[in-house]
């Protein structure tokens, strides 16, 4: 028998460890069920508190667009373009008037643009109008345009009528009975010189009436102005 060693007792070989549930030691393919069920949990709890963390950011995220994009009143924040300083700087770019009539409150824009380089040589301005009571009208100009830019500008919809409006003659193209006629369902044109006038959107007659007098009367203050 061994003595043992100076200074020191005899070591006892580790003895495995009991279980509570068992009432005895683990066996070794106990020991490697427990670890990888252990291991199991570990990695659930973690895709399930990454899932939460998920959620709550993207729900940060909505909330942030509710908060910033959306006002009181279930109306939506929008892009207001200036469409009259847009038309004094399309100006340069052609040599007739563009049409930029000043409206009345509640009326705002939100784009206006010039486009030149028309294959066609037409140069067409284009400005989008949101009215006071949130619908839509376009409001564009073709310059030198031809029958084929006008059956394009109204979606090839026929003349169903016609109006005078502030003293000048308007085909009235009506589509609000049509299935889904989107920005085209009422459209007002007109040409005067080389301009051909194009109103087309959402809006009732009378918001259509007040564009179509707006553009009217810019139309005749240039006519009447000395050149």
């Amino acid at each position: 028998m061994s003595e043992p060693a100076p200074g020191g007792r005899g070591r006892r070989p580790k003895q495995p460890r009991v279980v509570a549930e068992l009432g005895r030691p683990e066996t070794p393919e106990e020991t490697a069920r427990r670890k990888a069920e252990n291991t199991r949990k570990h990695y659930a709890n973690q895709t399930a508190v990454n899932l939460t963390l998920s959620i709550v950011a993207s729900l940060g995220i909505v909330l942030f667009l509710v908060l910033v994009v959306v006002r009181p009143g279930g109306t939506v924040n929008r892009q207001v373009i200036d469409y009259r300083s847009v038309a004094e700087q399309a100006e340069a770019s052609v040599d007739v008037p563009l049409a930029a009539p000043p409206l009345p409150d509640g009326w705002s824009s939100n784009r206006a643009e010039i486009d030149t380089g028309s294959a066609d040589g037409v140069s067409t301005w284009y400005v989008g109008l949101i009215t006071p009571d949130d619908q839509f009208i376009a409001l564009e100009q073709g310059i030198d345009a031809n029958e084929t830019w006008l059956s394009n500008a109204v979606q090839t919809t026929p003349a169903t009528g016609t109006a005078t409006i502030a003293g000048l003659d308007w085909q009235v193209r009506d589509r609000r009975d049509a299935d889904d006629p989107g920005n085209y369902a009422y459209s007002l044109t007109t040409t005067v010189d080389r301009s051909s006038y194009v109103l087309h959107g959402t809006a009732d007659d009378t918001e259509f009436e007040t564009l179509a007098t707006a553009v009217a009367e810019q139309i005749a203050d240039e006519t009447d102005a000395p050149q």
